[in-house]
C-alpha cells in the first residue's frame, strides 16, 4: 500500500532532507585519495548524532538474516550498491566511489505538534540519498557514465507530477541512459520512502507496461526516491563475496545517484537538495 503523507510529514521529511544532504555533502568531501572508507563513516555517524536522527542502514536485518553494519554504503568502481563501510578500504586515485546514506530523523527532543511516525519504534521519518564521487582524474567514458547517471536522475525528476505515472521515470531514465551507450540494472529499483526507508511503491529506473499494477499514477503527498544505477557494460548484477555488496556481472564500471522527492499539488520538492 502507497503511504501518503500529511502536510505536517513532510515538513519534517523535509528538515530531515536538508540535514541529510549536509551529512552527504561532508562525507563525499572527505573521498579523495588515500582517505579509507572508514573515515566518511566516522564522518556521517557524528553529524547524524548530532543532529538528532539515527542511521537507517545500520542494524538492518538482510533477507539472509545479516545484519548490516554501517550508517554509509560505499560501492566502488564495479561494484553498485550496498558495499558496507566497514571494513575500510582505501580510496584510490581514479576510482569512482558511490555513497549511498540514509536517516530517520527526529529521534530526540520534539517541539510541540512535531508529529510521530507510527511505523516506527522511534517516531522519525526518512529520508535517502546517494552520489558517485569521481577520485581525481578518469577517462572520458567513466566521466561520461559518472555524468549521465547524474543527469538521468535530474530527468527523471521533471517527470515528478501528479497525474504522471511511475513510467514515466523509468522512460525518462532509460531512454536517456540507454542513448548514451550506457545500461540500466535492472533488478534493483527506487522506492518509496518516509514512513519507512524502503516502501511501497517500487520505482522502475526503466520502462514497464502501461498497464502494469506497477505503473501508478502519481498523487500529493506521495514521497518516493529515485536512484538510478547505471552501468558501463551490460545490465546485470552479481552478490559479492561479503554477502552485502552488490556488483556488476560482468566487472564493468557502474555510478548510482539517488534523491528523496515528494510530490506536490504542483508539481514536486526535492527534499534531499540544498
Amino acid at each position: 500500500m502507497v503511504r501518503i503523507k500529511t502536510e505536517e510529514e513532510i515538513k519534517i521529511l523535509r528538515e530531515g532532507g536538508k540535514i541529510l544532504a549536509r551529512v552527504l555533502r561532508a562525507a563525499a568531501g572527505e573521498a579523495k585519495e588515500g582517505a579509507t572508507t572508514a573515515e566518511l563513516e566516522d564522518t556521517a555517524c557524528r553529524m547524524i548524532k548530532a543532529a538528532g536522527g539515527r542511521p537507517a542502514f545500520k542494524g538492518v536485518e538482510m533477507p539472509d538474516g545479516k545484519i548490516f553494519p554501517t550508517t554509509l554504503c560505499i560501492a566502488i568502481n564495479d561494484e553498485v550498491v550496498h558495499g558496507p563501510a566497514l571494513p575500510a578500504r582505501e580510496i584510490k586515485y581514479g576510482d569512482i566511489v558511490g555513497i549511498d546514506i540514509g536517516m530517520e530523523y527526529p529521534i530526540k527532543k520534539r517541539g510541540r505538534g512535531v508529529p510521530v511516525n507510527k511505523f516506527s519504534k522511534l517516531g522519525g521519518y526518512y529520508t535517502d540519498m546517494a552520489k558517485t564521487v569521481i577520485i581525481g582524474e578518469v577517462d572520458a567514458q567513466t566521466e561520461k557514465l559518472v555524468n549521465t547517471t547524474k543527469k538521468s536522475l535530474e530527468l527523471a525528476i521533471k517527470q515528478v507530477l501528479p497525474g504522471n505515472t511511475l513510467n514515466d521515470i523509468g522512460r525518462a531514465v532509460q531512454e536517456f541512459v540507454e542513448a548514451q551507450g550506457f545500461s540500466i540494472v535492472r533488478e534493483l529499483v527506487g522506492h518509496g520512502v518516509g514512513h519507512e526507508y524502503h516502501e511501497e511503491p517500487q520505482v522502475p529506473n526503466f520502462i514497464v507496461t502501461d498497464g502494469s499494477i506497477k505503473n501508478i499514477t502519481l498523487k500529493p503527498g506521495m514521497v518516493i526516491a529515485i536512484e538510478p544505477m547505471v552501468n558501463m557494460g551490460g545490465w546485470k548484477i552479481k552478490n559479492g563475496e561479503d554477502g552485502f555488496t552488490i556488483k556488476t556481472a560482468d566487472e564493468s564500471l557502474s555510478a548510482h545517484f539517488e534523491h528523496t522527492i515528494a510530490i506536490t499539488g504542483s508539481g514536486n520538492e526535492v527534499i534531499t537538495r540544498l
